[in-house]
């Protein structure tokens, strides 16, 4: 059914009309002539009538209005993602140790909470710097509404900015030791205790490759686990200590041998408990200061089809002590 404007003697009326097939061929039967159309505006009666019926008919009324662009627009935004992570960030002082290093520098933005933003965007959809200046519009993060897209790059450029000579000691033959390295330090010596050991760590390597222009520096052509030997790439390793935490994590050039990295990455995990400014008490009498000792090591190298894992043990003491 159907409303139908009918003229007829040269006035309108407005009646309620239905269609209904007869053979085959379609009829209109006017159910009802509710009067002429002028008067049912005039007086007002054609409008509630109409709000009379929408009672039944929510759905079409919505519908119409968003179609001549009448609908009330209102902003729907996830909170989830912000409310579990954020927690998570606190907990594990991501928060405090980024804000820290950062509060030693005038950047002009919130610096920690673009570092969120683009951790937790990873975390969900992965991409690209701008990719998650757009993704952000549909969440509800905390601390995030005065951040533009340049201040995502910057906080990166930040997180990979090389430290000054007097603090590369301890650094890979393959990249300088940068910020990344100070907050991974400084985040061991966050959840440290008096039990934590380092060592047994577990290493995994993998690589990333770079499409377009990307990939200057680090960016070399090297053996591919993704089947990509045209491009650059970079290789990634992840170090958790055993009770499965991760300590520090590496980038390397494209065509670094899995094999070359053992015994640097064993050097750095010998100072990073110097760096947290930790050392073993247990084992320290009257009279004796404790110190930090190289450490000799062995690996267990397991090649598997993707990847290449490592399991480095330091089976002489990596913390020993020293008369004062």
């Amino acid at each position: 059914m159907y409303f139908r404007r009918k003229t007829s003697a040269g006035r309108a009326y407005l009646q309620i009309v239905e269609s209904r097939r007869a053979g085959d061929q379609v009829r209109q039967q006017v159910i009802a002539t509710l009067g002429r159309f002028e008067d049912l505006q005039a007086s007002g009666q054609l409008e509630r009538l109409l709000r009379s019926g929408a009672r039944f008919a929510a759905k079409a009324m919505v519908l119409s209005a968003v179609a001549d662009d009448a609908a009330l627009k209102i902003a729907v935004r996830r909170i989830g993602p912000a409310l579990v992570f954020e927690r998570l960030w606190e907990e594990t002082g991501c928060r405090a140790v980024i804000a820290e290093l950062a509060g030693k520098r005038k950047h002009g933005f919130e610096l920690e909470r673009a570092v969120f933003l683009t951790m937790l965007h990873r975390l969900f959809v992965s991409g690209s710097d701008r990719a998650a200046d757009r993704w952000r519009e549909d969440y509800a993060i905390a601390g995030v509404e005065g951040l533009d897209l340049h201040h995502l790059y910057r906080a990166m450029a930040w997180l990979g900015e090389e430290l000054p000579e007097k603090e590369q000691d301890g650094r890979t033959p393959f990249a300088p030791r940068c910020l990344k390295d100070v907050v991974e330090e400084r985040l061991f010596a966050h959840r440290r205790d008096l039990l934590t050991r380092l060592d047994l760590v577990f290493m995994d390597t993998t690589s990333l490759y770079f499409e377009g222009a990307g990939g200057q520096t680090l960016g070399q052509h090297g053996y591919s686990k993704d089947h990509r030997p045209d491009l650059r790439q970079m290789i990634l390793a992840v170090l958790i200590d055993g009770d499965g935490r991760p300590v520090c994590s590496e980038m390397w050039p494209g065509n670094t041998a899995d094999v070359t990295t053992l015994i640097p990455v064993v050097d750095r995990m010998v100072k990073v408990p110097a760096r947290a400014g930790w050392t073993d008490h247990s084992a320290a009498g009257p009279g004796v200061r404790p110190r930090v000792t190289d450490a000799g090591a062995w690996s267990d190298i397991m090649h598997t089809r993707n990847s290449t894992t490592m399991l480095i043990a330091a089976q002489h003491a990596t913390i020993g002590s020293k008369p004062a």
